[in-house]
């Protein structure tokens, strides 16, 4: 594979299909006034491309064991491309809805399958500097995301948005002349009812929580338990159990899932605070934000060249140590000046991406070879979903405090995004810990036995 070529072009698509779902968020008191909704109609929008962004990502990593990876790479980008030519056109609700929903089936194979082509045809010693790149367009995306989606909407309307998901159709003769030819198992069975069952558990979980019902959270579980039941007497199933077993892989997955829900979080309560407390409109909101983007996207190159030279639990530690001040600043001095928030963000987003690429590199690591397509694919759905929850509860959380003001809420829910982080970082010590006493035991046993 040459990977000069492909991972950055790779990263580039993925830019692409992480604004979208940044973009939108700016446009949506458009949208909602333009198509005469309600605010709850407009909002999936956003969440129905979020849901099922997590869930075709899972679901394209677990198709790679069985189907090479170009056929995916072209099923994915032709449904993410010619979806968004129909979203040009979408001018009433339910074509919206229709366009963004397929959006997200075809714009998950990005996510889906980076990590699986790094982890496969990347030697471990320049695997760091590639999954590096990877986090950085997906930084990038969050950042600029609301300045493209403002300038976009005010000079083309927001069906334009759709036209920068439309240029993935110009990567897609270029990454299959340059991915490799995979000859794989066609005979190992995919399972479709393990598929729609965790399709149905993350839909009904994350329905239950933004629409604060009792009665999806109670669907939610049965199905989850029904899921766990069909698992164990699955011969192949769709949640692979076996990854669970590998030593230190549940840690990451926690792990991966508490950095997903402070950085969606932060991204979800950054703008409100500039537009609440300071009265900042959408595009000079995105101004403020993108340093941190832009500088995160320059440090790349060197956090993935450091990764690789001085490993994996050294970043993750660093990374999420910087979160926690970042988060610790934001919720102390966030009402002092808008320029805490774009400071905090330029230490915030390379910590970030820091962080992610080590922790990705470090599950590429600790999974068996045959499990890296099912084991990466879960890890990513687990921080989508993560992510998805976090957004839902800081909404609700800065609204059903009762007896402080909004200027408070802020506050308290960045502390309660700070005390995740220290649980991601106390978890993070212990793999660390753990991973140095394997590692020790390891080079400890003679060489003849």
């Amino acid at each position: 594979m040459k990977e000069k070529i492909v991972m950055p072009l790779w990263t580039c698509c993925l830019f692409i299909v992480v604004m979208n779902t940044t973009m939108f968020n700016v446009s949506l008191p458009v949208i909602i006034r333009d198509l005469q909704i309600t605010s709850d109609l407009g909002s999936w929008v956003i969440s129905s491309y979020s849901i099922g962004y997590a869930l075709s990502t899972v679901i394209y990593s677990r198709l790679s064991d069985r189907i090479p990876v170009r056929k995916l790479v072209t099923v994915g980008l032709l449904i993410l491309g010619c979806s968004s030519v129909l979203g040009l056109f979408a001018h009433n609700f339910a074509l919206l809805l229709t366009t963004r929903i397929l959006q997200s089936a075809g714009a998950g194979v990005m996510a889906g399958l980076g990590l699986v082509i790094a982890s496969r045809y990347i030697p471990v010693e320049r695997r760091g500097a590639a999954l590096a790149l990877i986090s950085s367009g997906s930084a990038m995306a969050f950042g600029l995301g609301p300045i493209v989606g403002g300038l976009i909407s005010e000079y083309m309307g927001w069906n334009g948005l759709f036209a920068i998901t439309v240029l993935v159709l110009l990567a897609l003769p270029v990454l299959l002349y340059f991915l490799p030819r995979e000859t794989v198992n066609k005979e190992q069975p995919f399972d479709l009812t393990g598929a729609l069952l965790t399709i149905v558990n993350a839909t009904t979980l994350l329905v239950a929580i933004t629409q604060r019902s009792w009665i999806w959270l109670v669907i939610g579980i049965v199905s989850l338990a029904t899921h766990i039941l069909y698992i164990r007497k699955a011969r192949l199933p769709f949640v692979n159990p076996q990854v669970f077993r590998t030593p230190g892989f549940t840690r990451l997955i926690i792990i991966g899932f508490c950095v997903l829900v402070v950085n969606l979080g932060n991204l979800f309560l950054m703008p409100l605070v500039l537009a609440d407390l300071y009265h900042r409109s959408a595009l000079a909101i995105g101004l403020l934000i993108a340093p941190g983007a832009i500088i995160s996207a320059f440090c790349t190159r060197y956090v993935g060249r450091w990764i690789d030279r001085y490993g994996n639990m050294r970043f993750m530690l660093i990374g999420q140590c910087m979160l926690a001040a970042v988060l610790v600043l934001f919720m102390l001095g966030l009402d002092q000046s808008a320029l805490i928030i774009t400071g905090g963000y330029v230490f915030f987003s390379p910590a970030l991406s820091a962080s992610m690429a080590s922790l990705n590199n470090e599950a590429s690591r600790v999974l068996p070879r045959n499990q890296i397509g099912s084991g990466m694919g879960l890890l990513q759905l687990i921080q989508f979903f993560g992510g998805s929850v976090s957004v839902a509860v800081c909404g609700l959380l800065l609204h059903a405090i009762p007896g402080v003001t909004l200027q408070e809420a802020y506050h308290v829910v960045y502390g309660c995004l700070l005390v995740v982080c220290l649980i991601s970082l106390g978890l993070t010590l212990w793999h660390s810990k753990a991973t140095s006493v394997s590692n020790r035991d390891l080079t400890s046993v003679p060489s003849g036995r």
